[in-house]
C-alpha cells in the first residue's frame, strides 16, 4: 500500500498549515451556521408568539369536517396569517382538526398516525418546538391550552430557515474552499522560500555524502550559504559549515599523515633492500666456506640466509604496496590471461603436489589490458594462499571466464574456510588467517593485500565468499 504521509519538512509544514486553517474555517463555519439557525428560529418563535393562536382557536368551532375539503373555511380565521401557517386542535390527546393556510384559502391536512403522535407529544408550554410532519414538512410549533380544555397548536414552516442555513453552508463551503486553495498555494510558496537556506544545506550535505572520504585527498564542496543567524535555519547552516571546516581540517591532516607514512614505507623499503641483500649474500658466502664448520654455526647461517630471504621478499612487497598507494602507473599492454593461468597452475602443482589442482578454461584465449608481471603475482599469491592455508588433499579449482567486457578469475578450494572474524579484514595488510602459522611457511600477511592493490590498480575488483568446505576468491578485470 502506498504511503501517503508527507516525508519532507516543506510538505509537513504546508500540510500542517492547511490542517490548522481547515479546522479554523470549519469552526467558524459551524459557529456561523449554528448561530444563524438559532437566530432565525428564535425570530420564527417570536413571529409565532405575535401571531398568537387565533387560527387554531377558529378550528375549535369547525366541528369535524370531512377530510381534504374546504368546508368550514368560513369559520377559520386566517387574518394576518402567513401562507403555510399550520393549526391543529387536540382534545384529550387526540387531533380533532388540522389545517394549513394556502394562497387559495384554508386546506385541511390529512395527518398520519405518526404525525398525530408527534403533535400530541408537543408540551403546552407556549415555547417553540420543531416537529417533522410527513404530510407537510418540518414546522416550528407552539402549543397552548384552549378555553375548552383542549390543546391548540400553531406552527410555521421551517423551510425558510433551513433554506437560509443551507445557503450559508454553500457559500461558506465555496469561500472556505477557495481560501484553503489560495492559502495552500501561498503557504507552499512561502514555506519553500523560507526553507531555501535549509535546502541549500541539504544539497551541500548530499554532495559531501557522495564523496569518497575513506582515503586520499578530498576536496569538499563550497560551504552552504548562511542566512540570518538569529533564525533556526541560519544556526543550522552556520553549524553545518563549521562542521565541514573541522572535517576538512581532519581530512587534510589525515592525508598528510598518509603521505608521510607512504613516503616513509617507500624510503624504508628501498633503503632496506641493499642491507638485507648484503646479509643474505654474506650468509650464503659463509656457507660456501670449504673448511668444516660446527653444526651450530651451519644452522645459524642457514637461518640467517632463510630469514634474510624472507625479509627481502617482505621489503619488496612493502615497496610495491607503497608504490601502488602513491598511484604509480603500471605497465599497460595486452596480456594473455589464459597463459598466465596455465603457468601459475603449473608452478602451484610443483610446489603443492599434495593438493589436487584443477583448471577450467574457455575455448578461446582471454586477453586483458594490464601489467603481465603484476597480474602473474596476483595469480601466484591466490594459489599460494590456497596451498598454505588448506590441508593436504584439498581440491583447488581455477576457473577463467569472460563475458566479452570483463574477465573473471575464480580460485575455489574445498578446505576448512576462512574464520568469520578474519573475513572483513582479509585484504588488509599483515592479516593472517592462522596467527599460529610458522613464519617461514605462513608469510607476512601481505599476499592478499597485494592482490587487492594490484587488481584495484587495474580498475577491477576482488571479492571473497568463504564458509566451511568452500572458499572462493573472485577477481574481475575489465577490458577483456
Amino acid at each position: 500500500m502506498r504511503d501517503l504521509r508527507p516525508h519532507t519538512l516543506r510538505a509537513r509544514l504546508t500540510l500542517g498549515l492547511l490542517v490548522l486553517l481547515a479546522v479554523s474555517c470549519a469552526a467558524v463555519g459551524l459557529a456561523a451556521v449554528v448561530e444563524l439557525n438559532g437566530f432565525l428560529t428564535s425570530r420564527l418563535d417570536e413571529q409565532l408568539t405575535e401571531t398568537g393562536n387565533r387560527f387554531a382557536v377558529s378550528l375549535e368551532h369547525k366541528g369535524e369536517p370531512e377530510k381534504n375539503d374546504h368546508d368550514g373555511d368560513e369559520h377559520a380565521d386566517t387574518r394576518r396569517q402567513a401562507t403555510g401557517t399550520f393549526g391543529a386542535r387536540l382534545k384529550n390527546g387526540t387531533v380533532t382538526n388540522a389545517a394549513v393556510v394556502r394562497p387559495t384559502g384554508t386546506l385541511n391536512v390529512d395527518l398520519t398516525a405518526a404525525d398525530r403522535e408527534r403533535l400530541a407529544a408537543v408540551p403546552a408550554d407556549g415555547r417553540g418546538h420543531s416537529v417533522g410532519l410527513s404530510a407537510l414538512d418540518d414546522y416550528r410549533v407552539i402549543a397552548t391550552r384552549g378555553l375548552d380544555g383542549d390543546i391548540l397548536i400553531t406552527g410555521m414552516p421551517l423551510e425558510p430557515v433551513e433554506a437560509a442555513v443551507h445557503r450559508l453552508e454553500l457559500v461558506a463551503g465555496i469561500v472556505f474552499g477557495a481560501a484553503l486553495t489560495a492559502a495552500g498555494v501561498a503557504g507552499a510558496l512561502w514555506v519553500r522560500w523560507s526553507l531555501r537556506p535549509l535546502s541549500r544545506v541539504a544539497a551541500t550535505a548530499t554532495r559531501v555524502s557522495e564523496l569518497p572520504l575513506a582515503s586520499g585527498e578530498v576536496a569538499l564542496p563550497p560551504r552552504a550559504p548562511e542566512s540570518d543567524p538569529r533564525g533556526e535555519v541560519g544556526r543550522v547552516a552556520g553549524a553545518f559549515n563549521r562542521m565541514l571546516g573541522h572535517v576538512e581540517d581532519a581530512l587534510t591532516k589525515r592525508h598528510a599523515s598518509e603521505e608521510r607514512l607512504r613516503s616513509f614505507a617507500a624510503d624504508a623499503s628501498h633503503e632496506l633492500r641493499t642491507p638485507v641483500a648484503s646479509v643474505r649474500g654474506h650468509a650464503e658466502l659463509a656457507l660456501l666456506h670449504p673448511g668444516p664448520l660446527p653444526p651450530e654455526i651451519t644452522r645459524a647461517l642457514q637461518r640467517i640466509a632463510a630469514e634474510s630471504t624472507r625479509m627481502g621478499a617482505m621489503v619488496d612487497d612493502l615497496l610495491l604496496l607503497a608504490r601502488l598507494d602513491a598511484g604509480r602507473p603500471l605497465e599497460t599492454a595486452p596480456v594473455d590471461l589464459t597463459r598466465l593461468v596455465l603457468d601459475a597452475l603449473t608452478d602451484a602443482r610443483a610446489t603443492g603436489s599434495g593438493h589436487r589442482w584443477e583448471l577450467d578454461l574457455p575455448e578461446d584465449p582471454v586477453t586483458v589490458t594490464g601489467d603481465a608481471h603484476r597480474l602473474q603475482q596476483v595469480l601466484a599469491n591466490l594459489l599460494s594462499n590456497a596451498r598454505l592455508h588448506t590441508p593436504v588433499g584439498t581440491k583447488v579449482t581455477v576457473t577463467l571466464e569472460t563475458d566479452g567486457s570483463a574477465a573473471s578469475l575464480k580460485v575455489h578450494d574445498d578446505g576448512p574456510g576462512i574464520p568469520e572474524d578474519i573475513q572483513p579484514g582479509v585484504f588488509e595488510r599483515f592479516t593472517r588467517a592462522d596467527r599460529s602459522t610458522k613464519a617461514e611457511t605462513g608469510g607476512a600477511g601481505l599476499g592478499l593485500s597485494i592482490v587487492a592493490a594490484v587488481v584495484e590498480a587495474h580498475g577491477g575488483s576482488v571479492t571473497l565468499d568463504s564458509g566451511p568446505g568452500s572458499t572462493t576468491f573472485t577477481v574481475r578485470i575489465g577490458d577483456a
